[in-house]
């Protein structure tokens, strides 16, 4: 039988580790409130359930499961697929804004949603089934038939990509993302790499290839506005060159080359 949802609420409280005082000051509602609501002596609002859910990192799938077990409709974010056809083109702009250099647009699971020309050229030598949709872009940089075998400095990009992928587990308690984090983590065993610590404010990815290393500096920017509902979960991840050799292969492929 499915737990009710304040037994789920008070489960993610305290993965937080926030008390029912400190759920409360943060949410704007009463310490009894909450009480209430956990111990199912009160029944939330929609409204409060999402509330409480925000407050509490829960994702968005999960959220969807908080309603249901309040007995109201689930309300998950539009998928990229469906979402205002207007601001998915804004956002495609975005891509190819940054030619001739490569740009991502990816979920919070480090799914592939869109990228721009230029980062055709970063996935280069993978296997065809890593690049089957959907492509996840953490197990492509550290899967033995896809970028790790290209990847001059693996120990220090795989720990950087394992760490973001940890603290966003641990944050959200997402399923999908605990099993990739072990996944991930098993693909670099199997190459006998154990993920290094970075050094430093500033990590460069070094990317072997025909013209020799590569090397580039990662952003990653969450999309957010007034169009939130329909970038929910989006972000845009951008690589900059960090040498003349890497800036002048791009402006290359820019020009067709």
């Amino acid at each position: 039988m499915d737990e009710p949802v304040g037994v789920l609420l008070r489960a993610w409280r305290r993965r937080k580790s926030l008390s029912q005082q400190g759920l409360a000051e943060v949410a704007g509602v009463s310490a009894r409130h909450v009480s209430r609501v956990e111990t199912g002596l009160a029944r939330p609002t929609p409204e409060m359930v999402l509330r409480l859910a925000e407050h509490l990192d829960v994702p968005a799938p999960e959220r969807d499961r908080l309603l249901l077990a309040g007995g109201y409709a689930p309300r998950g974010p539009v998928a990229a697929e469906a979402a205002d056809p207007v601001v998915l083109a804004g956002v495609r702009d975005l891509l190819d804004a940054h030619l001739p250099h490569p740009a991502l647009l990816l979920d919070d699971r480090w799914d592939l949603i869109d990228a721009n020309a230029a980062a055709a050229e970063l996935m280069v030598g993978c296997a065809p089934h890593l690049l089957e949709p959907p492509v996840n872009v953490l197990r492509l940089s550290t899967h033995p038939e896809g970028l790790a075998r290209r990847v001059r400095n693996l120990p220090q990009w795989a720990g950087h990509l394992r760490e973001q992928l940890r603290h966003r587990a641990e944050r959200t308690g997402d399923a999908a993302q605990v099993a990739l984090l072990a996944e991930i983590t098993g693909h670099l065993a199997d190459l006998g790499v154990p993920p290094a610590p970075v050094a430093g404010p500033v990590l460069v990815l070094e990317l072997e290839s025909d013209d020799g290393v590569l090397r580039f500096v990662s952003t990653s920017t969450r999309l957010t506005g007034p169009a939130d509902r329909a970038v929910a979960g989006l972000h845009l991840e951008t690589l900059l060159p960090a040498d003349e050799r890497t800036r002048a292969r791009f402006a290359r492929v820019g020009l067709g080359g």
